[in-house]
């Protein structure tokens, strides 16, 4: 267990292989005129699995997560989501999962209650099921005694858990969450990842888009995404292991500068910021440690401490990245 008392990617057991198909793609791929939004993606999601997207923006993300969910159709290959085809079994799917974007899908105009009301209506939750399945996401979203609140009035940490709420309020056994947590504080964020344990803990597969490098630490498996491809496939802990050549963790300055001076210079894979500090992937660590110094001074760039430093996911997701061609500017 982690600090905040969940379950660790790394304490979950390894889905691929070893349970049924919840998501299978084929060469999937996505054109809008002469532009490739998706690029012969391939991959399989397991029952009970977080599996996680992460790209920069127009990576193609959202639109392989729209043409599962039903609301885009395949230009080219295919796609099954709980054993339904993607072209042909759109609206039945819609119906067999839960769907969250970053906009959070609800009504600002609509009491809390009406909300849940709404999508109780569109997925044919009634009854008495209705009423214990509108307590659950009242008290889950912490809103029980705010029902009657205009959810427009809701601070953002409160609409993202009803959002949620809402989306699985037919208990539906695989949710899709592109970007959910676009926006919202770091509490907040840590907070809805607790719950999505909690789903996953009573065999919920989620599929989610991130960006942030911390939420992509905490699914099973993750694809990295750029310019519609999936450039790398595998686990946290085994995608940071991929990463050969050692950093250098210095500190400077001006590090945003200095990652940019260092550029295409002889000895130096890749320079770029991480946090406050500048991460330098290099060929050999002792002469990047005699290099540095004089050569960011001559730019009048200071440096301090340098330290061999692990690779993180964000050191592998820059790396691939630009290893291949770059993120999409614009």
């Amino acid at each position: 267990m982690n600090a905040a008392g969940t379950r660790s990617p790394s304490q979950r057991p390894a889905m691929e292989g070893t349970a049924r198909p919840a998501v299978e793609v084929s060469a999937l791929t996505r054109t809008f005129s002469d532009f490739v939004a998706v690029d012969r993606v391939t991959f399989r999601v397991a029952e009970g699995e977080i599996f996680g997207f992460l790209g920069p923006n127009g990576a193609g993300k959202t639109t392989t997560i729209k043409m599962l969910t039903g609301l885009l159709a395949p230009s080219a290959g295919d796609g099954r989501v709980a054993s339904l085809d993607v072209r042909t079994e759109s609206e039945e799917i819609k119906q067999r999962i839960g769907y969250m974007s970053q906009l959070f899908s609800l009504y600002g105009d609509l009491t809390v209650e009406e909300n849940i009301a709404f999508f109780a209506g569109l997925y044919e939750v009634q009854g008495a099921r209705y009423n214990a399945r509108r307590d659950w996401v009242l008290e889950m979203a912490g809103l029980t005694t705010h029902r009657n609140m205009m959810t427009a009035q809701l601070p953002l940490g409160w609409k993202q858990r009803l959002a949620l709420g809402c989306a699985v309020l037919h208990e539906p056994p695989i949710l899709f969450l592109d970007e959910p947590t676009s926006g919202v504080d770091p509490i907040s964020r840590r907070a809805f990842w607790e719950l999505i344990y909690q789903l996953t803990a009573n065999g919920t597969t989620v599929f989610v888009s991130t960006h942030y490098m911390e939420e992509a630490e905490y699914c099973d498996r993750l694809a990295l995404m750029n310019r519609g491809r999936v450039i790398a496939l595998d686990r946290p802990a085994d995608l940071r292991a991929q990463m050969a050549e050692p950093i250098l963790e210095v500190e400077t300055s001006d590090a945003s500068a200095a990652a940019q001076a260092l550029q295409h210079q002889s000895g130096i894979v890749e320079a770029a910021m991480f946090g406050r500090a500048l991460h330098v992937v290099v060929h050999d660590v002792e002469a990047a440690r005699a290099f540095l110094p004089a050569f960011l001074a001559a730019r009048g760039i200071t440096t301090g401490a340098m330290q061999l430093v692990r690779s993180s996911l964000e050191d592998v997701f820059v790396s691939l990245v630009r290893r291949e061609g770059g993120a999409v500017l614009g």
